[in-house]
């Protein structure tokens, strides 16, 4: 059987159930709010939301899972199979340009995985080129010093934006021609070589160091300016940790957000633990860590699966104040299983960040389907299913 067709999707999640919680105040001095907490004034929220005035972690959008990411090609592609025969089962999907996918696709979150390369030219002549016969990279930007945009070193290297540099210039350079649109989330995971393909002759990263965490912070402050940056500075008020700002004073409105970026890690655990040392509340950072409920960093999280009782923890972390990503799908099992009904699931669990490969029509009729997993309409941002107030109108929301 089929898939349904994606005007079939989005009918499924405009249907479903919407829960509703507490307006949350504001956060900044720059946007004064009742110093309240969320659930004491939400008897007294107006009648009609204005755009402006819904916050960053009351909307929801749709973001692209690997953006970067294009699968194999030619004798590249068949070296990379023989390097690892299971090639075809996770990694053929492909993505359009980072500047299509905000503009045409209606991506509002793009996640990017690092490897480091602090000496430049580590990553230019992968296995899959040399055992093809091919030279190194022609792209020089794979020779210079600075964190490289690879799904996996020497056997899925092919990407859309070979640095971290460029991928965020494309995105300030969508981003300057779309100045009112609503915060775009760069989710970015740190990755290192796979010792099998180390071992067959492939690149060997360095380890994550701290100084490695600090060139991240620089190669972002390169980009983007601070008034661009939504950062943990940003957010903190005066003798409250991160996450008890957020919870006790809210996310900023839209109307200061528009038109900027946040950063967030994808790891956890040790990349976490180096990041925040000597500065809990991520003091001076440009990215947010997944800090556990309760530490003081903890602002935004992922659950990646939504289903069975996942969707109702998402739910709860969504009422409580904080952002959470989910994924709608997964390469590539999602299709190949047809598993369409995670897309509904994950728009009606509240994440505000639903993660797919399929954004767009098309993308899945290699596998004889049709997903999409999009808002309903096709929209960029909706208002957000859980945690926004009752007469927020998705219209506005993005100028």
């Amino acid at each position: 059987m089929r898939a349904p067709a994606r005007f079939g999707v989005a009918a499924l999640a405009a249907a479903a159930t919407v829960a509703v919680s507490a307006v949350i105040p504001a956060v900044r001095a720059a946007d004064p709010a009742p110093t309240a907490p969320a659930a004491d004034i939400s008897a007294a929220a107006p009648p009609v939301v204005r755009p402006n005035d819904v916050r960053m972690n009351q909307i929801q959008i749709i973001g692209a899972h690997n953006a970067f990411h294009r699968e194999m090609q030619g004798a590249e592609l068949a070296e990379s199979i023989k390097i690892d025969p299971g090639y075809p089962q996770w990694g053929f999907y492909s993505h359009a340009s980072v500047g299509d996918l905000l503009e045409r696709q209606n991506v509002r979150a793009l996640e990017f995985d690092l490897l480091p390369d602090p000496d430049g030219g580590l990553y230019r002549n992968p296995l899959a080129r040399q055992r093809a016969g091919l030279g190194p990279i022609e792209d020089p930007d794979m020779a210079q010093p600075g964190m490289k945009v690879i799904h996996v070193a020497d056997q899925d290297y092919n990407s859309t934006c070979r640095t971290f540099v460029r991928c965020m210039e494309q995105v300030r350079t969508w981003s300057r021609a779309n100045p009112g649109h609503v915060p775009v989330f760069l989710q970015i995971e740190l990755k290192q070589t796979d010792d099998r393909w180390e071992k067959l002759g492939g690149a060997v990263s360095p380890p994550w160091t701290p100084e490695l965490l600090n060139d991240i912070d620089t190669e972002i402050r390169s980009v983007f300016t601070e008034d661009e940056l939504i950062t943990a500075d940003d957010l903190r008020r005066p003798g409250m940790t991160l996450e008890q700002s957020i919870l006790t004073h809210g996310w900023p409105k839209l109307s200061w957000a528009r038109g900027k970026f946040m950063v967030f890690f994808d790891n956890a655990a040790d990349i976490r633990d180096m990041y925040i040392a000597h500065r809990p509340n991520l003091e001076g950072r440009a990215v947010f860590t997944r800090g556990p409920e309760g530490a003081p960093d903890a602002a935004i999280t992922q659950v990646n699966d939504p289903r069975g009782a996942n969707q109702a923890v998402i739910q709860d972390l969504v009422r409580k104040g904080y952002i959470v990503r989910t994924r709608s799908d997964e390469p590539l099992s999602t299709v190949k299983n047809r598993e369409y009904s995670r897309v509904p699931i994950a728009l009606d669990s509240g994440a505000q960040l639903v993660t797919t490969d399929f954004p767009t029509v098309g993308m899945a009729a290699r596998y004889d389907s049709d997903l999409v997993a999009e808002l309903p309409g096709n929209v960029p941002v909706r208002c957000n299913p859980v945690s926004v107030p009752n007469a927020c109108k998705d219209t506005g929301l993005e100028h």
